[in-house]
């Protein structure tokens, strides 16, 4: 028999419940339901549970539902500021209504997505913008800091998430003043940790998780020992994002940041006191040294890629201009503090230049037993990171503390029942687990194709020969195509080989690809995919929902196996292989057949959606393991050669 709660639930989803009353469009669906039951049960318990729910099952509704009507206090965790905001601004207040139960809600975000109005003077006065866009930006923040309540650039509409107006209106933790600051009182960082300390809903991130985990034991946040439930939503981010961010690290561009503060906090408050721009410059020179020891005889460096630590530091790269680094912190600091009660600012710096100095130096040590240590280089900087392999030993520490429900959930989560690539990872091996498939008519609406005549992905020829296949098929659906590529290094490969085979064909295609501009403008461009074939890499693997006939082909250039090379698959293929288990097929068969669900879901989203899947990948189909790859995907007919592919094409165009 279902506890009251459970009972309570399922009329909410009934027939003729508040659900149905609310919405005319609404209808009961069996997968929902079962999923909100098992919501509610965790409840009850508390227990933990691990819930893979295919697209179309209305998952968002129906742990949601429970979570309201429980009257717990609960934490709702999503992998993106966007999906937050689309839970806060658009689903709660719809449930909230529909259920009427009187809940309050807060939605949280970390300090980069608020207004800093005492940041905001200082770049009034002092900012070295780069360019008329950038001056436009600014003065547009200026007119909306007059009137906003919340304070999350999230408001400002055409503010580009890269503008180089944000890091100069916004604060971090090395250069906030906390109560210090002139404008503490009207802070809308404070406000918003306020107003999730006094709701009953609070709605964060990942990240913005792992960083209330990483403040706590100095008293910033205690946001998660004061619930009743945590519910991770997207929950297959959730690794990735804690070893990011539970990991130390440190940033040339940290670095350069803290000289610029301390030139302009100089200047201001001490000028003539001490030599600040040498000190300044010092900072600069030394950061610029470690990146470019970083990046070795790497001269192009597109997007971010992660380097072996033990390359660069068995051949003494580093160790000769970490020692540097730190001493001219050392320097700022030692400068600073003489003249630090003169100002708040400069007492943050000289913190800021303490801590950077211990940071650096942390990375002259070797690193400790079971953590993995590497580079991120991007073309702007060098990032030093140290983190663990995954965050079992983490969240085994926070479920033990005290009675919770511990609910997680994605529509990819695993290709086994047991959900071991997620639970392993996160040492949910007792957590109860939920597997409910999508309701979508895959069969009848999907088609997925093996091109066998294309190259292996280790033959060169192979980029042009995708390239080359994406237009015949875009052209055939008159464009409403993605390519999702499995690295950014043959994005312009593809997309170059896509244009002359369109052009050779006489085919109007307008080839969008990533980089080339920010993604919401890309999808902006993109529209309803008329004549629009895009090309983009990781980025566009997910996230992304275009139901209709707005997108009908997805095209994937190789199986997405995990680089060899990069140091944190490197450490987890040692981990594995010293416990005695099979890399190959408990890690890099795993991790692919996760991230092809993924992209294969950018495909059917609505119950009329059809669509065409290719894999570029002949392995899929001559390796033992492809069996297992294809059986990870939702139950598509197969088409077995290009004339099959165009033709079902060209039925998606013409509607049958």
């Amino acid at each position: 028999m279902p506890s009251a709660l459970g009972q309570r639930v399922a009329e909410a989803f009934a027939v003729d419940g508040p659900l149905a009353r609310a919405d005319p469009r609404y209808h009961p669906r069996d997968a929902q339901q079962r999923f909100a039951a098992g919501v509610a049960e965790a409840l009850e318990g508390p227990h933990a549970l691990v819930a893979e729910i295919g697209t179309g099952v209305g998952k968002t509704f129906a742990y949601l539902v429970p979570l309201l009507l429980s009257g717990r206090r609960v934490l709702v965790s999503t992998a993106t500021k966007s999906l937050q905001d689309q839970l806060f601004l658009r689903d709660l207040p719809r449930l909230r209504d529909a259920l009427g139960v009187p809940v309050q809600m807060a939605l949280l975000k970390g300090r980069a997505s608020y207004l800093c109005r005492h940041r905001l003077n200082i770049a009034r006065s002092q900012a070295q913008l780069p360019d008329r866009f950038a001056v436009r930006a600014l003065a547009k923040v200026e007119l909306w800091a007059q009137s906003t309540r919340s304070g999350d650039l999230a408001e400002l509409d055409g503010l580009d998430d890269r503008s180089p107006v944000i890091p100069l209106v916004t604060s971090t933790r090395d250069n906030c003043l906390g109560s210090e600051c002139p404008q503490f009182a009207a802070c809308h960082v404070v406000q918003a940790r306020r107003d999730a300390m006094a709701a009953d809903l609070v709605v964060v991130n990942h990240h913005l998780f792992f960083a209330d985990l990483a403040l706590r034991d100095s008293g910033v946040a205690e946001l998660l020992p004061t619930v009743d439930a945590a519910v991770f939503d997207e929950a297959h981010q959730l690794v990735e994002a804690g070893v990011q961010f539970l990991g130390q690290s440190v940033g040339t561009s940290q670095c350069l940041e803290m000289a610029r503060d301390l030139l302009g906090a100089g200047l201001q408050h001490a000028r003539g006191l001490r030599p600040w721009a040498d000190l300044a410059a010092a900072i600069e020179r030394a950061a610029r040294d470690l990146r470019l020891a970083c990046g070795g005889a790497l001269r192009e460096v597109r997007g971010v890629i992660k380097l072996r630590w033990d390359e660069r530091a068995a051949r003494g790269a580093l160790d000769t201009v970490l020692e540097p680094l730190a001493v001219a912190l050392d320097a700022a600091a030692d400068a600073v503090s003489g003249v630090a009660e003169t100002s708040p600012e400069l007492a943050r710096q000289e913190e800021r230049a303490l801590a950077l100095a211990v940071a650096v130096r942390r990375f002259v040590l070797p690193a400790a037993p079971g953590r993995v240590r590497w580079i991120d280089l991007s073309p702007q900087q060098a990032r030093l990171c140290d983190s663990p392999l995954d965050i079992r030993d983490m969240l085994t520490e926070q479920r033990q503390r005290q009675p919770k429900a511990w609910i997680f959930t994605s529509a990819t989560l695993g290709d086994d029942e047991s959900l071991s690539w997620f639970t392993a990872a996160t040492g949910l091996e007792d957590a109860a687990c939920l597997r409910l498939p999508s309701p979508f008519d895959y069969a009848s609406h999907a088609r997925l194709w093996v091109p066998a005549s294309v190259p292996r992905p280790n033959d060169p020829a192979h980029p042009a020969a995708v390239g080359e296949l994406a237009a015949r098929l875009a052209g055939a659906l008159g464009g409403r195509t993605f390519v999702l590529t499995t690295t950014l290094r043959v994005l312009p490969q593809i997309a170059e080989a896509l244009r002359q085979e369109a052009q050779a064909r006489g085919l109007e295609l307008e080839v969008l690809v990533q980089g080339t501009q920010p993604r919401r403008a890309l999808l902006q461009r993109y529209g309803d995919g008329r004549g629009c074939v895009l090309v983009g890499s990781q980025s566009f693997w997910e996230g992304i929902d275009m139901p209709g006939d707005v997108l009908q082909c997805v095209l994937i250039d190789k199986l997405p196996f995990p680089p060899p090379n990069d140091p944190l698959v490197e450490a987890r293929v040692k981990q594995i292989e010293a416990a005695g288990g099979s890399a190959f097929n408990g890690y890099f068969v795993a991790e692919a057949a996760v991230s092809l669900k993924q992209g294969a879901g950018r495909l059917i989203r609505s119950e009329t959606d059809r669509g065409l899947l290719v894999v570029c990948d002949p392995r899929m189909r001559q390796m033992g393991y492809g069996r297992r790859l294809r059986a990870a995907l939702p139950p598509m007919g197969e088409l077995l050669d290009e004339a099959s592919a165009l033709e079902w094409a060209a039925s998606l165009r013409s509607g049958f």
